[in-house]
Protein backbone atom coordinates (compact mmCIF):
# COMPACT_ATOMS: atom_id res chain seq x y z
CA UNK A 1 0.00 0.00 0.00
CA UNK A 2 2.78 2.67 0.33
CA UNK A 3 3.45 2.04 -3.28
CA UNK A 4 0.39 3.13 -4.30
CA UNK A 5 -0.04 6.05 -1.53
CA UNK A 6 3.02 7.39 -3.08
CA UNK A 7 3.05 6.43 -6.86
CA UNK A 8 -0.77 6.35 -7.34
CA UNK A 9 -2.46 2.91 -9.02
CA UNK A 10 -0.13 0.81 -10.64
CA UNK A 11 0.80 0.75 -14.69
CA UNK A 12 1.94 -2.93 -15.31
CA UNK A 13 1.07 -6.31 -13.70
CA UNK A 14 3.69 -8.79 -15.78
CA UNK A 15 3.68 -12.66 -14.47
CA UNK A 16 7.22 -14.49 -15.22
CA UNK A 17 6.56 -18.34 -14.77
CA UNK A 18 9.15 -21.35 -15.16
CA UNK A 19 9.26 -23.10 -17.83
CA UNK A 20 10.59 -26.87 -17.30
CA UNK A 21 11.63 -27.02 -20.84
CA UNK A 22 13.80 -24.21 -21.10
CA UNK A 23 16.76 -25.47 -22.36
CA UNK A 24 18.93 -24.53 -19.27
CA UNK A 25 17.17 -27.17 -17.61
CA UNK A 26 16.77 -30.16 -19.51
CA UNK A 27 20.40 -29.60 -20.69
CA UNK A 28 21.27 -30.27 -17.05
CA UNK A 29 19.26 -33.22 -16.57
CA UNK A 30 20.32 -36.99 -16.01
CA UNK A 31 19.05 -40.21 -17.69
CA UNK A 32 15.56 -40.69 -16.87
CA UNK A 33 15.46 -37.48 -14.84
CA UNK A 34 12.44 -35.05 -15.55
CA UNK A 35 12.53 -31.28 -14.26
CA UNK A 36 10.94 -31.94 -11.41
CA UNK A 37 13.05 -34.21 -10.12
CA UNK A 38 15.59 -31.55 -9.85
CA UNK A 39 13.49 -28.26 -8.00
CA UNK A 40 17.37 -27.13 -7.12
CA UNK A 41 18.30 -26.56 -10.90
CA UNK A 42 14.55 -25.29 -11.71
CA UNK A 43 15.12 -22.64 -8.74
CA UNK A 44 18.51 -21.60 -9.85
CA UNK A 45 17.71 -21.46 -13.91
CA UNK A 46 14.17 -19.27 -12.99
CA UNK A 47 16.33 -17.13 -10.57
CA UNK A 48 18.94 -16.26 -12.97
CA UNK A 49 15.95 -15.34 -15.87
CA UNK A 50 13.75 -13.77 -13.23
CA UNK A 51 17.04 -11.43 -12.87
CA UNK A 52 17.32 -10.22 -16.58
CA UNK A 53 13.94 -9.72 -16.57
CA UNK A 54 13.99 -7.45 -13.97
CA UNK A 55 17.62 -5.86 -15.51
CA UNK A 56 15.52 -5.21 -18.84
CA UNK A 57 13.06 -3.66 -17.19
CA UNK A 58 14.26 -1.34 -14.35
CA UNK A 59 16.81 -0.05 -17.53
CA UNK A 60 13.47 0.88 -19.91
CA UNK A 61 12.59 -2.09 -22.00
CA UNK A 62 9.13 -1.05 -21.71
CA UNK A 63 9.89 2.77 -20.66
CA UNK A 64 11.13 4.40 -17.76
CA UNK A 65 10.17 3.15 -14.88
CA UNK A 66 10.00 5.01 -11.43
CA UNK A 67 8.99 1.87 -9.07
CA UNK A 68 8.43 -1.50 -9.02
CA UNK A 69 7.59 -4.60 -7.10
CA UNK A 70 8.25 -8.05 -7.25
CA UNK A 71 6.61 -11.60 -5.50
CA UNK A 72 7.67 -15.30 -6.02
CA UNK A 73 5.54 -17.91 -5.85
CA UNK A 74 5.27 -21.62 -6.24
CA UNK A 75 2.90 -23.36 -7.60
CA UNK A 76 1.55 -26.80 -6.48
CA UNK A 77 3.95 -29.34 -8.20
CA UNK A 78 6.67 -26.60 -7.09
CA UNK A 79 7.21 -24.23 -10.32
CA UNK A 80 8.35 -20.79 -9.26
CA UNK A 81 6.85 -17.65 -10.50
CA UNK A 82 7.12 -13.74 -10.08
CA UNK A 83 4.22 -11.82 -10.51
CA UNK A 84 6.23 -7.85 -11.13
CA UNK A 85 4.46 -4.52 -10.58
CA UNK A 86 5.38 -1.63 -12.19
CA UNK A 87 4.57 1.94 -11.65
CA UNK A 88 5.88 3.95 -14.91
CA UNK A 89 7.21 7.35 -15.34
CA UNK A 90 4.68 9.92 -16.51
CA UNK A 91 6.44 10.06 -20.12
CA UNK A 92 5.68 5.66 -20.38
CA UNK A 93 2.45 5.36 -18.85
CA UNK A 94 0.42 2.73 -21.42
CA UNK A 95 -2.74 4.99 -22.22
CA UNK A 96 -5.88 3.05 -23.46
CA UNK A 97 -5.02 3.76 -27.25
CA UNK A 98 -2.06 1.92 -26.80
CA UNK A 99 -2.76 -1.30 -24.87
CA UNK A 100 -2.97 -3.09 -28.63
CA UNK A 101 0.43 -2.24 -29.07
CA UNK A 102 1.62 -4.01 -25.64
CA UNK A 103 -0.34 -6.72 -24.98
CA UNK A 104 -2.24 -9.37 -27.44
CA UNK A 105 -4.22 -12.26 -26.41
CA UNK A 106 -4.66 -12.97 -29.67
CA UNK A 107 -2.96 -16.08 -31.51
CA UNK A 108 0.02 -14.90 -34.23
CA UNK A 109 -0.20 -15.35 -37.69
CA UNK A 110 1.35 -18.78 -38.06
CA UNK A 111 2.87 -17.84 -41.78
CA UNK A 112 4.55 -14.25 -40.27
CA UNK A 113 5.55 -15.30 -37.03
CA UNK A 114 5.87 -19.38 -37.00
CA UNK A 115 7.93 -19.26 -33.80
CA UNK A 116 5.86 -17.29 -31.58
CA UNK A 117 3.31 -18.86 -33.01
CA UNK A 118 4.56 -22.14 -32.08
CA UNK A 119 5.25 -20.82 -28.01
CA UNK A 120 1.98 -19.60 -27.85
CA UNK A 121 0.25 -22.15 -28.99
CA UNK A 122 2.13 -24.92 -27.54
CA UNK A 123 1.96 -22.47 -23.91
CA UNK A 124 -0.38 -20.30 -23.62
CA UNK A 125 -4.00 -21.55 -24.11
CA UNK A 126 -6.26 -22.39 -22.06
CA UNK A 127 -8.05 -25.79 -22.36
CA UNK A 128 -10.31 -27.16 -23.48
CA UNK A 129 -12.76 -27.21 -20.76
CA UNK A 130 -16.74 -26.82 -20.48
CA UNK A 131 -18.31 -28.92 -22.56
CA UNK A 132 -15.43 -30.60 -23.93
CA UNK A 133 -13.64 -31.28 -20.50
CA UNK A 134 -15.90 -31.08 -17.75
CA UNK A 135 -13.35 -32.64 -15.86
CA UNK A 136 -10.78 -30.07 -16.51
CA UNK A 137 -9.14 -28.48 -13.16
CA UNK A 138 -9.86 -25.15 -13.67
CA UNK A 139 -13.81 -26.45 -13.66
CA UNK A 140 -15.55 -25.14 -10.93
CA UNK A 141 -19.48 -25.67 -10.13
CA UNK A 142 -20.17 -26.16 -13.89
CA UNK A 143 -18.26 -22.80 -15.15
CA UNK A 144 -14.48 -22.50 -15.84
CA UNK A 145 -13.02 -20.67 -13.24
CA UNK A 146 -11.27 -18.32 -15.19
CA UNK A 147 -13.78 -17.40 -17.05
CA UNK A 148 -13.12 -19.30 -20.27
CA UNK A 149 -14.30 -18.94 -23.10
CA UNK A 150 -14.23 -15.15 -23.47
CA UNK A 151 -16.03 -13.52 -26.13
CA UNK A 152 -14.43 -12.14 -29.16
CA UNK A 153 -14.31 -8.24 -29.30
CA UNK A 154 -12.82 -5.84 -32.19
CA UNK A 155 -11.49 -3.59 -30.41
CA UNK A 156 -9.90 -3.20 -26.82
CA UNK A 157 -12.25 -1.90 -24.25
CA UNK A 158 -10.92 -0.47 -21.27
CA UNK A 159 -13.68 -1.06 -18.09
CA UNK A 160 -14.33 1.15 -14.89
CA UNK A 161 -12.63 -2.14 -13.03
CA UNK A 162 -9.31 -1.93 -13.93
CA UNK A 163 -9.29 -4.56 -16.40
CA UNK A 164 -9.45 -4.45 -19.94
CA UNK A 165 -11.72 -6.63 -22.66
CA UNK A 166 -8.69 -7.17 -25.00
CA UNK A 167 -9.10 -6.95 -28.67
CA UNK A 168 -9.72 -11.00 -29.52
CA UNK A 169 -11.07 -10.77 -33.02
CA UNK A 170 -12.40 -13.73 -34.73
CA UNK A 171 -11.32 -14.81 -38.18
CA UNK A 172 -13.72 -13.19 -40.11
CA UNK A 173 -12.46 -9.79 -38.39
CA UNK A 174 -8.99 -10.80 -39.33
CA UNK A 175 -8.00 -13.09 -36.07
CA UNK A 176 -6.15 -16.57 -36.37
CA UNK A 177 -7.50 -19.72 -34.81
CA UNK A 178 -5.53 -23.06 -34.09
CA UNK A 179 -6.72 -26.43 -33.07
CA UNK A 180 -4.85 -28.32 -29.67
CA UNK A 181 -4.45 -31.65 -29.81
CA UNK A 182 -5.33 -31.62 -26.12
CA UNK A 183 -5.21 -35.76 -26.07
CA UNK A 184 -1.46 -35.70 -26.33
CA UNK A 185 -0.60 -32.69 -23.74
CA UNK A 186 -2.74 -34.55 -21.39
CA UNK A 187 -0.63 -38.13 -21.76
CA UNK A 188 2.69 -35.61 -21.36
CA UNK A 189 1.44 -34.22 -18.57
CA UNK A 190 0.81 -37.46 -16.94
CA UNK A 191 3.81 -38.99 -18.41
CA UNK A 192 5.74 -35.56 -16.59
CA UNK A 193 3.59 -35.43 -13.64
CA UNK A 194 3.71 -31.10 -13.51
CA UNK A 195 0.71 -28.96 -14.57
CA UNK A 196 0.00 -27.81 -18.01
Amino acid sequence: MAYVRKYGCLDMFITVTTNPNWKEITDHLLEEQYPNDRPDLLVRVFRLKLKQTMHALKNGCLGSVDAWLYSIEFQKRGLPHAHILLWMSHDSKIHPCMIDAAVSPEIPDKNQDPELFTIVTSHMVHGPCGALNPNAPCMKDGKCSKQFLKPFVKDTETGTDSYPKYQRRDVQSGGNCTVKNWWDRIYHRQQMDCTI
